[in-house]
């Protein structure tokens, strides 16, 4: 799939720039729009947090970094697993006419969320910088979260693109289970509000290990190698999410021109 992936390298990018193009067409800002919506968002947090209900710090830091640094990587999870979901049948003319490793599909609406999830970290840089907290080289760790981050989106899109094609209440599952995962995920908690005998439980969300890292990294200046067993079932969970992905994907292949 790689050695595809680097043959059809121009092909790829070229879908991951109109898959941009495509989801703004027609509006008068085109794109900014994928900057817009999620920057309002932040911005009313911060305004009903910072401003209105005067949310005390956490950690010694203000609430609206805090939040941030989780909020941020799970918008990307999110946008990333369900616009990949569909994948495969918005680009049904490939599947049907073009040649193609239909694996990478998934991966252009990973690239797509990614585009608007790096102005994003652009974004917390400045937010830091702008509270007066200077730059560290912890905060570079983003790289590793995010590389672990695209890898479990990967493995999931695998799985739902594939099987959307069969049953198309998978989208709506997706999109369930992505609303259930946002509020069992300590993004506008913090774990320690739970009791500790419960901490395992929410340990075992993938998404934990992901937004923990962030305020690791940006926050708690805390390396990822220094929480092993954590970052071991992460990595085990993740690489056999991609592996029966693959699998799945790779087995429904065959049958995805018949359906569409």
């Amino acid at each position: 799939m790689l050695i595809e992936f680097k043959h059809k390298y121009s092909l790829f990018v070229d879908l991951t720039k109109n898959d941009i193009k495509k989801r703004y067409l027609g509006s008068y800002l085109g794109i900014i729009w994928a900057f817009i919506q999620p920057l309002i968002s932040l911005l009313l947090f911060w305004f009903v947090f910072q401003v209105g209900f005067r949310s005390t710090p956490v950690s010694d830091v203000p609430f609206i970094l805090w939040l941030s640094c989780a909020i941020i990587p799970w918008n990307f999870f999110s946008d990333g697993v369900q616009s990949s979901t569909n994948s495969i049948i918005e680009n049904s003319f490939i599947v049907k006419k073009i040649v193609f490793k239909l694996e990478i599909l998934p991966l252009v609406k990973i690239a797509s969320a990614l585009f608007v999830h790096l102005f994003f970290i652009i974004f917390l840089f400045v937010m830091f910088s702008f509270y007066g907290f200077d730059f560290s080289l912890y905060h570079l760790q983003f790289i590793y979260y995010l590389f672990a981050s695209i890898v479990l989106i990967i493995g999931i899109s695998w799985i739902t693109s594939a099987l959307v094609l069969f049953l198309k209440d998978v989208s709506q599952i997706v999109s369930m289970f992505m609303q259930f995962g946002f509020w069992l995920t300590p993004i506008f908690y913090s774990l320690d509000m739970i009791p500790e005998n419960l901490h395992f439980l929410f340990k075992l969300n993938p998404m934990f290990y992901i937004t923990n890292g962030y305020r690791n990294a940006f926050i708690y200046k805390q390396w990822f190698w220094e929480e092993p067993t954590l970052t071991i079932y992460f990595w085990v969970v993740t690489l056999l999410t991609c592996f029966i992905g693959y699998l799945i994907f790779k087995k429904l292949k065959p049958h995805f021109a018949d359906v569409l």
